[in-house]
């Protein structure tokens, strides 16, 4: 078998110029260990394996070993073999002489007008786990040991047809056992061949908008909303509008008002639980929404976030579920449910849709992951997914409602936001006018607290004002209180240097 090392040395011993093979050896080694691209501490080859792979005598590759090792670049650990040293003899001399590996200084890449703004846009956190980031589900409490079983029963006598590539837009067992939970849940009445399994909702966004969009068209889109959709609509050369929230949900345009706002390609909504203030839109917004669609002739892209974790009352209706052949492609995630590295989402389509977002889905992104798809066609097939929302929801409750009450109690009932609904998986605390609220969470990031801020959720000044995401899903009842206090030591701190804001005067304990 061919090493890595072998492999460098047989291209660099062909460019080296003529001369005995044991100096054209010796240099090669030797300049591949200064370059970093034989790294630290990394063992050579035996000398009778790499002497076969490059054709020469074992002699040859003993002597130069040998050299490499007097002069201090290797060292020799009995019967484990030869290993390149971390300090090198070489480092210690001026000799002027770059790295091969070290770039030229030049300007940054120029990138595209598009590649610019995606990157000067960006709002994803490195920071993912932790009080209380938003949007995170408990993944200690995930039934890892029932989906491990089911994941081993699969490898054990795995069948080609789940490790090569798929088509038709996922595993029809999993389409099957989504189209039963789904009319269970949501009243969507759908075919499995309606179901496109995707990799999360931004390759949803992706594929509806570059198979039914074009570069020009408007969508329209929550202010505050999901930054990831506008993103991803963006990236695809749509124009977004962007449409306040209200306590009903996204605040649809007067037709009557001048200057008339664009007719929308797309409209990207959250009803079930708008992203991020909370609201769960109105049956009459919602079929206010659907009669706009149908003017328009739109499509509606409804993301049905957080739509599993209510804690009183009854949902209504999905907007795809609440009028026949309704402009709407519906799309879901297990991200919140089992957990963000899964990596699996779904759309439902009109059944007209099906056959051309099968066949694009495969020619843009080469669909895979089937035994992925198998282990939780099983899981949700045995009632196990149902059964570990019931119990998440209870406990989500619980965290929810102590969280509520730390608010309340502590700083008072007008710093919850008024639009704080008894769904999804985190609150909006609102702040004073005056204060800063991506320095708040930069404060509470260096002493240990994450959270994210409402002002970047915006674009438009409409109803903008400072606030704070708190995730209360990922956090262990017994550090809600403690990690609470620290957040309120973040806001004084803030409010302290903020000449314009108010004093935070919590309550006692």
């Amino acid at each position: 078998m061919r090493s890595i090392v072998g492999d460098l040395l047989q291209l660099r011993l062909a460019d080296a110029a003529g001369g005995p093979m044991n100096k054209r050896l010796y240099h090669g080694i030797r300049e591949a260990i200064l370059d970093g691209s034989i790294a630290a501490d990394s063992r050579l080859p035996a000398s009778r394996d790499l002497a076969a792979e490059l054709g020469i005598a074992r002699n040859t590759v003993v002597h130069v070993y040998g050299q490499l090792l007097a002069e201090g670049y290797t060292r020799s650990l009995q019967g484990n073999g030869t290993f390149v040293n971390a300090s090198q003899p070489d480092s210690y001399l001026a000799s002027g002489r770059q790295s091969r590996r070290a770039p030229p200084p030049q300007q940054r890449p120029a990138l595209s007008a598009r590649g610019a703004a995606i990157v000067d846009g960006v709002s994803a956190s490195p920071y993912q786990w932790g009080a209380f980031m938003p949007g995170v589900p408990d993944l200690t409490e995930f039934p890892h040991k029932k989906f491990g079983r089911i994941f081993s029963a699969l490898w054990r006598n795995p069948t080609p047809d789940l490790l090569t590539y798929a088509y038709g837009g996922g595993l029809p067992a999993l389409r099957e056992a989504l189209a039963q939970h789904l009319a269970l849940t949501r009243s969507i009445d759908c075919d499995p061949d309606q179901i496109l399994i995707t990799e999360g909702s931004h390759q949803a966004i992706d594929l509806a908008t570059r198979i039914l969009g074009e570069a020009g068209e408007t969508a329209w889109v929550e202010d505050p909303g999901y930054w990831g959709a506008r993103t991803v609509l963006q990236a695809n050369g749509l124009r977004t509008v962007h449409l306040p929230v209200d306590e009903e949900g996204m605040r649809l345009p007067d037709p009557d008002a001048a200057p008339a706002v664009a007719p929308p390609r797309f409209i990207f909504v959250t009803p079930s639980h708008q992203y991020p203030l909370g609201p769960v839109m109105s049956l009459a917004r919602r079929r206010q929404l659907l009669a706009v669609a149908r003017q328009h002739g739109s499509w509606i892209i409804e993301d049905d976030y957080d739509s599993e974790f209510r804690f009183s009352g009854r949902p209504i209706a999905s907007l795809l579920g609440l009028e026949p052949d309704a402009p709407v492609i519906y799309m879901g995630t297990f991200s919140k449910t089992l957990y963000p590295g899964l990596r699996v989402g779904y759309l439902v389509l009109p059944k007209p849709l099906t056959a051309a977002f099968q066949a694009a889905h495969a020619e843009l992104y080469r669909e895979g992951h089937l035994m992925t798809h198998a282990a939780l066609a099983t899981f949700i097939a045995e009632g196990h997914y149902a059964a570990h929302i019931r119990r998440m929801r209870m406990l989500y409750g619980r965290r929810r409602a102590m969280l509520v009450n730390l608010i309340e109690r502590r700083l008072g009932p007008e710093w919850l936001h008024r639009d704080a609904s008894l769904a999804g998986l985190h609150l909006v605390l609102t702040l004073p006018p005056h204060m800063d609220d991506l320095r708040v969470v930069e404060v509470a990031r260096r002493k240990g607290v994450l959270t994210r801020p409402l002002s970047r959720y915006y674009v438009g000044a409409e109803g903008r004002r400072p606030g704070l995401l708190l995730g209360y899903a990922c956090v262990p009842e017994h550090d809600i209180a403690r990690k609470f206090e620290v957040l309120l030591e973040s806001l004084a701190e803030v409010a302290r240097t903020t000449p314009a804001a108010p004093a935070v005067a919590a309550q006692p304990a």
